[in-house]
């Protein structure tokens, strides 16, 4: 009986547990349900962020101005710059300034010259390969920085702007143009100041510049020392040398006058008053 008993209260049991189980079951399903739904119905956020991030960062472009100067020693100076402006030209570029000069029988020159950056390095690399580069000197300023400042100021410049026009048109008194014309006069103003620097930004970084110093060969014997330099350094010297006798005899000949009036003074006293007084 006992037996019995005890076998019926386990069944029980089982079946109330398991009514249960099944209850809590139904509804965690249709919690999971009513979430999952909405869920479901969002493309992955997490996924969208990281691509969001990632095509931030590729699209920022460094805006970056690149300059180079180079001085070179060539045989013909003149020579170098009619194929460095070839160069040049091939390269999508163009001359910005050109200067040559004689200095001791040895011509010298200067070019400037702008080319698109993606040729900047390879314009440099043929540009050397006519002389003897001497120094080379290459940098880049980053403008990025000072590019998206003046968009960000430019945008709300604009949109001021709008509104400002807006209410112009609005406006019913003639105090009212007036103060609204020229805070509009103002604006479109700053407008322009900003468009002619992002327009010289872009200008600058799309266009790099290179300077070239080029150089004759000094004459034979080096540095100065042929035949004509010779001739010239020892005329320059003899004429320094006769301005130094020049100036020294200046100098001294005051000072010899008045040793020479002294000495006379006292001749005549020694020979004139002194026997006198002797007497």
């Amino acid at each position: 009986m006992k037996n019995k008993t005890l076998v019926l209260f386990t069944v029980l049991l089982l079946v109330i547990t398991a009514g249960c189980v099944g209850e809590q079951s139904q509804k965690d399903n249709a919690i999971q349900g009513r979430y999952e739904a909405p869920l479901k119905s969002v493309p992955s956020i997490q996924g969208k962020e990281q691509v969001t991030f990632t095509e931030s960062a590729n699209s920022l472009d460094r805006k970056i101005i690149s300059t180079a100067s180079l001085t070179i020693e060539v045989k013909s100076v003149q020579t170098a710059f009619d194929e460095i402006t070839k160069i040049v030209q091939a390269n999508q570029g163009f001359i910005s300034s050109s200067s040559t000069y004689d200095t001791a029988g040895r011509k010298n020159g200067q070019m400037t010259v702008r080319v698109p950056q993606k040729n900047f390095y390879s314009t440099i690399e043929q540009i050397e390969t006519f002389g003897t580069v001497k120094s080379r000197q290459i940098s880049g300023q980053d403008v990025t920085e000072e590019f998206i400042d003046l968009g960000a100021r430019l945008g709300n410049l604009k949109k001021q702007e709008t509104r400002l026009q807006d209410i112009l048109k609005n406006a019913t008194t003639v105090k009212d143009v007036l103060e609204v014309e020229k805070e509009l006069e103002r604006v479109r103003g700053e407008i322009e100041r900003l468009t002619g620097r992002l327009n010289y930004l872009n200008q600058s970084i799309e266009m790099s510049t290179i300077t070239v110093s080029a150089s004759e060969p000094a004459p034979i014997g080096g540095q100065g020392w042929g035949i004509t330099d010779t001739l010239s350094e020892a005329v320059a010297g003899f004429i320094d040398s006769v301005k130094g006798v020049i100036i020294f005899i200046g100098f001294i000949l005051p000072i010899v006058v008045f040793i020479a009036v002294i000495y006379v003074i006292a001749l005549w006293i020694k020979r004139k008053v002194l026997p006198g007084l002797n007497r």
